[in-house]
């Protein structure tokens, strides 16, 4: 996944990510290490977050842009 690649390239801090998602900051720390599985609404506030789409998240594309 390339939650740490987003996060460090927008300079945001773990806190907060996880301040905007609602949860603790060792939870998301969780999912950046994939030691958490990510639930899908988590998933989905994530790309909006981030303004990618949830796939390129997942690394099932290449492509950073969200879908039209």
């Amino acid at each position: 996944m390339r939650l740490k690649e987003l996060r460090e390239d927008s300079d945001i801090k773990q806190q907060t990510v996880a301040d905007y998602l609602h949860i603790k900051q060792n939870t998301y720390s969780q999912y950046e290490n994939e030691q958490r599985q990510i639930p899908i609404e988590m998933l989905i506030a994530l790309a909006k977050f981030y303004g990618t789409s949830v796939d390129y998240i997942l690394g099932l594309t290449n492509i950073k842009t969200p879908y039209n």
